[in-house]
């Protein structure tokens, strides 16, 4: 007669038993892996971050302000028909005595092939009349932008040429709208794209023969060597410009200004040191011929890029001084753009005024 065979308890079979515990030895190794990883992880960060605060540290040098030659982005309403004459009045008012000379009003954006509709900018000849009624000396500048097929497949393709011929055309047609010059923020723009340079050599010869400043929105450069690179690579979006390059597009333009703000820090000390960094490095390639100005962040957003507690007017027009200082203090074509006017604050505008231009 056959065995019967042992039936297990109940909660004693193999499949419900719980594994084993690690042996000291693995949660040692286990322990030690932990350890490993966040260092990888968290010791460049704190490197960093330790760099950007001694960047933050010291005094800025005396002289170190406004040299009249800032700027503030204007919205799309100053050219829509939502502004009035005492709108004029009182931005003229808000200008005086500070140190602003130019106005990139929002003029666009362009369509993704190049063209610009007359109806984009209905108001212009009026409010270009009006300003410079009531602000003599003030530059109106057309600000055109739009986005790129750099990241995605919808945006505006500079690796066709009818695309760039069409750009320049609304160029010419802009200025012949009566702007003052042409201010360019295309984005995402990334590093080495020699379209955009080619474009730029094009648009340069229109703009002197007119005799108005060419102006364009910059990337910010790398704060480590190649970053733009890596983040390319990893992430599919190259937000840095390499030095090199900035300064490629600097010798080919009248001006250049530096959107220094969305930098994801988040303490005051590391966005200011962060500005002081991006404010040396720019200084370094762009020709004392070219218009150099850094972005302030006059606008409020808390999100992963743009931390309204950390990235301040007052930290960033300290940030400037000090790069200022370190790099080049007695640059004569050197200024600030405010980014931007219908989201400025009585707070924005009394830190401009009170730490750059008294």
């Amino acid at each position: 007669m056959a065995e019967t065979p042992d039936i297990p308890a109940d909660g004693d079979d193999e499949t419900e038993k719980a594994a084993p515990a690690p042996k000291p030895r693995r949660r040692r190794r286990l322990r030690r892996g932990v350890l490993a990883l966040a260092l990888v992880v968290l010791l460049p960060l704190l490197t960093v971050a330790v760099a950007l605060r001694l960047n933050y540290a010291g005094d800025p040098a005396d002289g170190t302000r406004t040299r009249d030659k800032d700027a503030i982005w204007l919205g799309h309403a100053w050219v829509d028909g939502r502004r009035t004459d005492a709108d004029v009045t009182a931005l003229a008012r808000r200008l005086r005595d500070t140190g602003i000379r130019d106005l990139y009003v929002h003029a666009g954006p362009l369509e993704h092939d190049g063209t610009l509709p007359a109806s984009a900018y209905p108001k212009a000849g009026w409010l270009i009349g009006a300003v410079h009624k009531a602000a003599p000396g003030i530059r109106v500048q057309a600000w055109l932008g739009d986005k790129l097929a750099t990241e995605s497949p919808d945006g505006m393709r500079l690796t066709e040429k009818d695309t760039r011929a069409a750009v320049v055309r609304s160029t010419c047609q802009i200025l012949a709208a009566g702007f003052d010059g042409a201010h360019f923020d295309l984005e995402p723009l990334h590093s080495g794209d020699q379209d955009y340079l080619d474009l730029l050599d094009t648009l340069r010869q229109v703009t002197r023969a007119r005799g108005v400043p060419l102006s364009v929105a910059a990337h910010q450069i790398d704060p480590l060597p190649a970053l733009h690179s890596v983040a390319g690579a990893l992430a599919g979006h190259p937000k840095w410009w390499s030095q090199a390059y900035f300064g490629q597009v600097a010798r080919r333009v009248d001006q250049i200004a530096v959107m220094s703000y969305d930098t994801s820090t988040p303490l005051q000390s590391l966005y200011g040191g962060y500005v002081a960094q991006q404010t040396s490095l720019a200084l370094e390639v762009t020709p004392d011929s070219t218009d150099l100005l850094m972005g302030l962040p006059f606008y409020r957003e808390d999100n992963f890029d743009h931390w309204s507690f950390a990235e301040t007017v007052p930290a960033a027009v300290r940030g400037v001084r000090l790069g200022l200082s370190r790099t080049d203090a007695d640059r004569a074509n050197f200024g600030v753009a405010l980014y931007v006017d219908f989201a400025a604050t009585e707070a924005d505008w009394t830190a401009y005024e009170r730490d750059w231009v008294r």
